[in-house]
């Protein structure tokens, strides 16, 4: 009886430190013991960061076209050679105006009819960026598409089309076409495969570095003499080594 007893008060203690052990693991997180267990599985982190950027390449390679951005640029102002105070605040407040007539159904439609392109307006004004650099009356329209002809061509077309109906709808002087965009002149902005190497490297890493952080979470199980002293608080009377044969 008296050793019965005694197995039920040892099991009582070992239930009672098991879920102290769970309530101080959810608090304490050992940042020493997260960094050993890390460098533990470099390899595996080596490995899915290798995959990951092997991965990005092939992406890159398959499905990353060129991307190609032709610019040009107005003013906005009185073509008269003394310009005044008001010309200038006329100036500023039409901008805004000029900006939406650029990106209207009507001048959109001339532009697909003259060069008869395969899209809508629609499709056409996601091509287009119209912006207004602070403080200036200067507007610049950007164009961006996977051709370098096709991006210029319309970009200067756009351009003559929208002086032309400045002038018919605001009935002022029309604008000053500061530049045309020329071939030499279109940006390549084509997202650089470094920076998909970069991110497919991160992702395989971090993926790695996810796993076995949950694992290490989930993980109660006592390992060491130091675990059942930690978690258990209970003295280590003797310990019997194990020999995998």
């Amino acid at each position: 009886m008296e050793q019965e007893k005694q197995k039920a008060t040892v099991q009582e203690a070992l239930t009672i430190n098991t879920v102290e052990m769970k309530d101080e693991g959810e608090d304490e997180f050992d940042l020493f013991e997260f960094v050993y267990v890390l460098l533990h599985h470099w390899k595996q982190m080596v490995v899915a960061g290798l995959i990951g950027t092997m991965i990005m390449v092939g992406y890159y390679g398959l499905f990353v076209e060129n991307i190609y951005r032709a610019s040009t640029q107005m003013y906005i102002t009185s073509t008269d050679s003394v310009i005044s105070l008001q010309d200038l605040q006329i100036g500023s407040q039409l901008t805004e105006d000029y900006k939406t007539i650029i990106l209207s159904r009507a001048v959109l439609n001339k532009v697909i009819e003259d060069l008869r392109l395969d899209t809508d307006y629609k499709g056409l004004a996601k091509l287009i960026s119209v912006s207004n650099p602070s403080g200036t009356h200067i507007i610049t329209t950007s164009v961006t598409t996977t051709d370098i002809e096709t991006s210029r061509n319309i970009a200067n077309d756009l351009l003559s089309v929208s002086v032309d109906y400045i002038y018919q709808i605001v009935g002022t002087s029309a604008p000053s076409v500061i530049d045309y965009s020329e071939v030499e002149a279109v940006d390549d902005v084509t997202p650089s495969l470094m920076k998909f190497m970069v991110i497919g490297c991160a992702v395989g890493v971090l993926v790695v570095m996810a796993y076995v952080v949950i694992k290490m979470l989930m993980d109660n199980t006592i390992k060491s003499d130091d675990d059942v002293e930690k978690y258990l608080k209970l003295p280590v009377l003797a310990a019997v080594p194990y020999y995998d044969d």
